[in-house]
């Protein structure tokens, strides 16, 4: 009995990745999305960049963080803009509840995919690197950016 309960869990993890897989768009839509994004930012096109965010069920006041975020360094140049995997950290955090600005919120949508993006920024008195990280969501077959939502 348990070398069956070992099979079937091993098969249900395998057909979940392969789900998952499928469920995270093909290499062409996520290029897609990420060029979209890189010249947004780089264009400093705050309508683009906040269509980016998916608002449904957010707290309003943690809207407005996210879009002041997404337009805080827009304009600069981007030298690495890339989505990758989630590692087991980052999805225990994302279903985990966080501090907002009006209490404890939680994602709206699960996220998939994690949009890392890295600034080099030179003048007169040297250079420097910033890094951010968004969580990517699918929704309605397109990626979006999960804004956090009160905790059901």
């Amino acid at each position: 009995m348990t070398t069956f309960i070992k099979i079937s869990s091993l098969v249900f993890a395998f057909l979940v990745s392969i789900a998952l897989s499928i469920a995270a768009g093909t290499p062409e839509q996520e290029k897609a999305f990420v060029d979209k994004y890189k010249t947004a930012f780089e264009g400093k096109d705050a309508a683009t960049l906040e269509s980016f965010l998916y608002t449904q069920g957010s707290d309003p006041a943690a809207v407005e963080f996210y879009k002041m975020m997404q337009s805080g360094e827009a304009g600069q140049k981007i030298s690495t803009i890339e989505l990758v995997s989630l590692t087991p950290e980052d999805v225990k955090k994302a279903a985990s509840p966080m501090d907002g600005p009006t209490g404890k919120v939680c994602l709206t949508l699960k996220p998939i995919k994690k949009l890392v993006i890295k600034v080099e920024t030179k003048d007169a008195n040297g250079s420097s690197t910033s890094s951010t990280e968004n969580l990517i969501a699918e929704k309605d077959g397109k990626f979006v950016i999960p804004v956090p939502g009160p905790c059901k």
